[in-house]
């Protein structure tokens, strides 16, 4: 990755820390960047609305209100085609790179075959994002320059959050297409909740945000189709006081996804959010969430 690549992504992220002190939850967007380098639309074969159908956008607008409530909100810059910080960080496909990958790359995994790696092949529909081969310096150049100081911002969040409070809730912030696409066109939920089937998060936690959004009179599911990812896998423990949900947010409510322009209904979904983030909050710091018994 250039220096001038390093220039047009600076800040790749930033942290918005709250006012007051921080409790233990941490929220965190890794896919609403929308600062698109030069030289990778130069790249790409597809136009850039093509290229932002894998973004959350607005996501990180829509839970702004985290800082009021006592939570740092992370947040990437640059997009999900670009880099993905919500993959292993050498999640990649030989069949897109010049050079050979280290051998301790996962060439193997289903997101790799899906086209969805650290270093994503495609966009949207299957559609390839590059004409040619790219070299295997420039992905491992994104992955030492963006992914890692990202994964490395992110823990110390999180760890800093046990330190203080005995536990961490990390919070995944995403979206979701209205339908899936295809010849499914069946209206999703409001809102999907994954905590890799209860492994990621204690199900207190999850159990409350839900009621929460329900009272809000959204609908919810939980982890269908969408369970959680790298960082919900490997963020949450929480035999050792480590929590992590995902939470997506169906872009029906808030935007207009093909002209990617915020509706008429995003102040209430970011209010809604807002809302939920706060009671999860409280919730966390009331000790309503057992922590792990030492002696265990």
């Amino acid at each position: 990755m250039s220096a001038k690549v390093v220039e047009e992504l600076a800040p790749a992220f930033d942290v918005e820390e709250p006012l007051a002190a921080a409790g233990p939850v941490v929220c965190n967007s890794p896919h609403s960047g929308r600062a698109y380098p030069a030289s990778f639309l130069r790249q790409s074969r597809l136009e850039l609305a093509a290229l932002r159908r894998s973004e959350d956008t607005f996501v990180d607008e829509l839970f702004a209100e985290a800082p009021r409530a006592g939570v740092p909100l992370m947040r990437a810059h640059f997009p999900r085609a670009y880099l993905d910080v919500n993959r292993e960080p050498y999640e990649l496909d030989p069949r897109m790179f010049e050079g050979r990958l280290p051998a301790y790359a996962n060439t193997r995994s289903l997101r790799v075959a899906g086209g969805l790696g650290t270093i994503a092949r495609v966009v949207g529909d299957a559609r390839e994002i590059y004409p040619k081969r790219i070299p295997v310096s420039e992905a491992l150049s994104r992955i030492e320059q963006l992914y890692k100081p990202y994964h490395r911002t992110l823990r110390k969040l999180v760890s800093r959050a046990q330190k203080n409070c005995g536990i961490a809730l990390l919070i995944d912030c995403h979206s979701m297409p209205s339908s899936a696409g295809g010849r499914d066109e069946r209206p999703r939920a409001d809102f999907v909740l994954g905590d890799r089937y209860g492994t990621s998060c204690s199900s207190a936690i999850t159990d409350m945000v839900e009621r929460t959004l329900r009272a809000q009179g959204h609908i919810v599911l939980r982890n269908k189709p969408y369970a959680g990812g790298f960082i919900t896998e490997h963020y949450g423990d929480p035999a050792t006081g480590l929590h992590a949900l995902q939470i997506e947010v169906n872009r029906a409510l808030y935007m207009d996804e093909t002209r990617y322009e915020k509706s008429a209904g995003f102040e209430a979904i970011k209010r809604d959010i807002g809302q939920t983030i706060e009671a999860v909050a409280a919730f966390t710091i009331a000790g309503l969430v057992a922590m792990p018994d030492a002696a265990e």
